[in-house]
This record gives C-alpha cells, structure tokens and sequence, in this order.
C-alpha cells in the first residue's frame, strides 16, 4: 500500500514530543513493506528553532540514526496534490498541519479512491474548541484521536463523521533498556516547559523534591524562560537543554529514575491520555512516578508499572522509595517494559490502523453489494 503522511515535521523534534510517534509509525509502515511519502513545510517553525540552536548537525544526525525515513519538504505555492497523491492508498494529516492545507486535502479526497485520516494529537479539541470547529473535515473518513475523550468531543460536536481511539506509543526499535550502563545520577526528566501550562506542577513535583531531597538530578527540554532556569539552579539541578529524541534511552539508563508530570489540560481535562514520556520511560525499563494522572482508560498498572504521587510530600517519599529499595525499583521498571512489550508498541498501532482501514473497506463493500442487489 501507498501511505502519504502529512505531518509538522519528521526531521525536527524540537518542541515537538509526537515526533517520536510519527517517526516510529513510518519505520513500522516501511518495515512491512508498504511506501511511505512523508510531507513536512519548508521553514517549519519547529525544524526553523533546531536549525537555529543547533544547526545542520542535528539534521545530519537524525538522517543518520533513521536511514529509512525522507521527508519531502514543500511550500503551499509548490504542492502539486494531484501529483502527490496519485496512486495513494491511504493519506494520514496530523492535526499541526496549517488549516489551509488540511482543507485542501479534504477537497482533493472528494470523489477519490484513498482512505483519508485527520491525526489529532493535541488538547485544542478541548482547550480551544471554536478553532476546530473551523476545521473542515467532511470529505475526512475520520480522525485518529490520542484518547477517548478527543474522539468523543468530535463526534458530540459533529466535525467528523467518524473518531477512533489511536493512542501514542513506544518505538522500541530505538526504546529499550540499556543493561550495563553506568549510573551517573539519581533523577532524570525530559521535557519541554511550554506556556505556563505545568509550571506549579513542575515545582511542586520535581523541581522541590530534588531540592529537598537533595538528588544529583538532570532536565532535558526548550523554552525554559529564565526565571525557571534560576529555579533548577537554586535546586541544584543541571539543566542541560534540548536533547534528539533519539538520544533519550542512553540517557534514561544513566539515571536511576524519572518522573510523569502532565500538562495541566491533560490532567483536569483530557483524562486517560499520558504524554508520550510515559511510554518513553517505561519502554526504557527505568522507574516512574506519576503526579496526579487518571488511567481512565487502563492503559497502564498503577503501582505495578509506576507509582502516583498526588502531592508534593507524597512525591518525595515515593522517590526516597525508589531509590532506596532496588527490588521496588526492579520491579517497576520490569512491570512497566512489559506493559509496553505487550500492548504500546508502534507496531501494535500500526495493527490498529490497518483494522480501521480494513473495517472501512469492508463496509465499503458491503453498501456496494446491497446497490448491485438493489437492497
């Protein structure tokens, strides 16, 4: 089959925390057999940010550690989407794309043979609900939704005829543990610190308890304004600043364990949906504790595959725990890696996608009987 994947960016994963999924359902696509085109905007602002801190470096890295994957860069002038859409089988538009271009694709699937998908992966749906309402997704077959409660607010709200769950998952081609490495400190977190949307829960989850506790922690992330800067050194903490995605299991198996601490939309709102960091940690094998977050959907075992601190004060327990007791350590980081063998992979995704696809096609044919029967 020929699948052609819109997205931001597959080069750049600079703020952009789903590139570890699209890359890892690409390698999965490719591996199988089938082509992949994948589609990203000359000047992206994320790949625009990564080129300016860090050059074509990165990119010549990321080319090296994913010789599979070529994007195929294009200006809204310069899309021919009669040429890059013949003989498509099945065209996938992550929701970062420009509303321009997710329309366009919707016009050009009118009346044409390929399966089309809107990939939603964000909290707008509910965080800014009037600018998807603006999104035109009727010749859409449906969206991919990262959670139930993203599929239900489509389909309660009409603007898509139909939403499945298709939650993020672990490329464990490149996640795994790391047995053998040296230790070099107690506590390690990775993430970006965004617009204000975490910050009290950043304090209160990690940065306080790594002072009070008094761990040898690090933090990998961008957009740290300066006033947090001076909190994780006032803390102790070295900030070490923007790290490819690629490059996170050698550093989760430096350090004894990691914490979760979900946006704040995630955690009141867009319940049972974990950010990808989740199934980054536990597909590495290191241990994890959670701030508040509610497995609505039973994704995970809490307390078997990760701990859950609801407070500061029970967040530095639950770490003195873990680094204290090695056969509680152990044993998360095992529950965990297993969870994720068994039913997070991209692999698994990849076979939910095909599900969709073929459930498509065969009430496709049905309705196609019923008129040559004249049902």
């Amino acid at each position: 089959m020929k699948f052609v994947l819109f997205y931001h960016s597959l080069v750049s994963d600079w703020n952009h925390g789903n590139a570890h999924f699209l890359r890892g359902v690409a390698s999965e696509l490719l591996s199988r057999g089938h082509r992949v085109d994948v589609y990203e905007p000359a000047g992206g602002w994320s790949l625009k940010s990564l080129l300016s801190e860090q050059g074509t470096e990165a990119i010549a890295a990321f080319r090296h550690q994913y010789p599979e994957l070529t994007s195929h860069f294009y200006t809204a002038d310069s899309l021919d989407l009669d040429r890059v859409l013949d003989g498509a089988d099945v065209v996938l538009v992550h929701e970062w794309n420009e509303p321009e271009l997710i329309t366009r694709i919707g016009e050009h699937a009118a009346g044409a043979s390929y399966r089309l998908f809107f990939h939603d992966t964000h909290h707008r749906s509910v965080t800014e609900p009037e600018s998807m309402a603006k999104m035109d997704l009727r010749h859409y077959d449906g969206v991919l939704a990262f959670g139930r409660t993203i599929a239900e607010r489509y389909m309660r709200n009409g603007w898509a005829q139909f939403a499945w769950i298709w939650h993020e998952a672990a490329d464990v081609r490149r996640f795994h543990p790391m047995p053998g490495t040296q230790k070099e400190g107690d506590l390690v977190w990775i993430g970006n610190w965004g617009d204000d949307e975490r910050t009290a829960e950043l304090h209160e989850f990690l940065i306080d308890p790594v002072k009070d506790l008094g761990l040898k922690a690090r933090i990998h992330g961008v957009r740290y304004p300066d006033n947090a800067k001076e909190a994780l050194r006032d803390a102790g903490i070295d900030y070490a600043g923007w790290i490819a995605n690629y490059r996170v299991p050698e550093v989760f198996a430096r350090y004894r364990c990691t914490v979760h601490v979900p946006r704040r939309a995630y955690a009141d709102t867009l319940v049972g949906i974990p950010t990808i960091r989740m199934f980054e940690a536990l597909a590495c094998g290191i241990p994890l504790i959670s701030a508040p977050w509610h497995d609505a959907e039973k994704l995970f075992s809490p307390g078997e595959d990760y701990l859950v601190a609801h407070d500061g004060a029970e967040m530095r327990k639950l770490l003195r725990d873990v680094l204290e007791d090695a056969d509680l350590a152990q044993s998360l980081a095992a529950s965990g890696l297993k969870t994720i063998l068994d039913r997070h992979t991209c692999r698994h995704r990849v076979d939910e996608l095909m599900q969709i696809i073929e459930g498509l096609d065969r009430g496709a044919r049905e309705i196609e009987r019923l008129h040559a029967s004249g049902g």
